[in-house]
């Protein structure tokens, strides 16, 4: 079920964003685990806009790693569809 997407709920997604990119290397999925409530497509919507804007400062890192965690959050939360073969 997706939450509506308050302006509080869309500053509990930045201050999840803001603890995954300052988390050591490898903690990212106890983070993710601790808050399950904001594991949804408001939040994928989110890493992908963040990691848009990271993009445009150039920060290439910051940008490929939140892309990276908002597909992968995705695919658990079965939003995003593998290409087939006949696609």
């Amino acid at each position: 079920m997706t939450q509506p997407l308050t302006e509080q709920r869309q500053e509990q997604y930045l201050q999840l964003i803001e603890q995954l990119l300052s988390c050591p290397n490898g903690q990212e999925p106890e983070i993710l685990d601790a808050q399950p409530d904001l594991l949804d497509a408001g939040l994928v919507q989110a890493l992908v806009k963040v990691g848009t804007m990271m993009a445009h400062q150039e920060n290439q890192a910051g940008a490929k790693f939140l892309f990276h965690v908002a597909r992968e959050l995705a695919i658990q939360l079965n939003l995003y569809s593998q290409p087939t073969a006949q696609e």
